[in-house]
């Protein structure tokens, strides 16, 4: 008998990919999205972590972010047979960018502002009525790229990770920008 060399972290992690992807799509968003609220929040000045909101955030990048990543992607390489042409990677942008990401940004600022900030639904309405078309069309300035790459170069089983990571850096982005639109309407009223 011999000895197995030991797995490393990375060899450990593409192998739960392979065997359980939803699940390890999931986990890594839901990972994802709570390390990126904790330097959001370290970022914009908040002295004492919110746990509650990275608990949350956690939950509704796992519970639906990851998993519908994983579904659409899957679904999209099954309508385009897995192509990779200039054409077909196109298509798959603008499906992805006038269908999933739209919904991510209405349901993340519903979810955000009901859940998370305990917000009455009124007040929530009325908030995203205002500032969810910036939010989309700021989106729709970077995400296309992020999309083309995706399909052009990354394997499908790695699409939601690299996703992932770019929502990461997306999530401080948002954070930091709310954060001085705060303090710019805080200054005005004073």
């Amino acid at each position: 008998m011999g000895s197995s060399p030991k797995k490393t972290t990375l060899q450990r992690y593409l192998s739960q990919l392979q065997q359980h992807p939803l699940r390890t799509k999931a986990i890594t968003a839901g990972v994802l999205s709570g390390v990126s609220d904790v330097v959001s929040q370290k970022l914009s000045g908040i002295q004492k972590i919110q746990l509650r909101r990275v608990l949350l955030k956690v939950i509704f990048a796992g519970g639906f972010l990851g998993p519908a990543g994983h579904c659409f992607h899957t679904y999209l390489d099954k309508v385009f047979k897995g192509k990779k042409d200039t054409k077909t990677v196109a298509k798959k942008v603008i499906v992805e960018q006038l269908t999933l990401s739209p919904l991510n940004h209405l349901l993340f600022m519903i979810y955000y502002g009901v859940v998370i900030e305990r917000t009455p639904w009124n007040l929530v309405r009325e908030r995203i009525k205002k500032t969810y078309p910036t939010v989309q069309l700021t989106a729709w300035t970077f995400f296309p790229v992020v999309g083309w790459i995706n399909y052009k170069y990354v394997p499908l089983h790695f699409r939601v990770i690299l996703h992932s990571v770019v929502a990461f850096f997306w999530a401080i982005f948002l954070t930091l920008r709310a954060r001085s639109v705060t303090t710019l309407a805080l200054a005005k009223a004073e």
